[in-house]
């Protein structure tokens, strides 16, 4: 039941994963595909350490949509729909992180 509640926060993860990986960011794309193994530690500060990673990922897709548009719209080509996509990317990313307000993963991880 519990990884109902997860598949955000691994999808989440797999999405970084390959946005580093597009980047040739070996080190990152690992750290992105490993990172939720660490939601098998039931203990309080998993729940900080995702919540930590998850936002700073948003923050990743954000500074993209910036830095695409930016480039698309010196260029004369077309960029909203592209900040649309990398927009909703990054909303479920940073939404992704509140999962663990749900009452069954808050006595998983030992915070109810």
């Amino acid at each position: 039941m519990n990884f109902r509640w997860l598949l955000p926060v691994l999808l989440s993860a797999l999405l970084i994963a390959a946005h580093f990986s597009r980047a040739d960011n070996a080190a990152l794309t690992l750290l992105g595909l490993a990172f939720p193994l660490i939601l098998l530690v039931r203990r309080p500060w998993v729940v900080l350490a995702t919540q930590v990673a998850l936002v700073l990922a948003g923050i990743e897709w954000i500074r993209t949509l910036v830095a695409i548009a930016a480039r698309r719209q010196a260029a004369g080509e077309p960029w909203l729909r592209m900040a649309i996509i990398l927009g909703a990317v990054a909303a479920f990313t940073f939404g992704s992180a509140l999962v663990f307000r749900n009452r069954n993963l808050k006595g998983r991880y030992g915070r109810a």
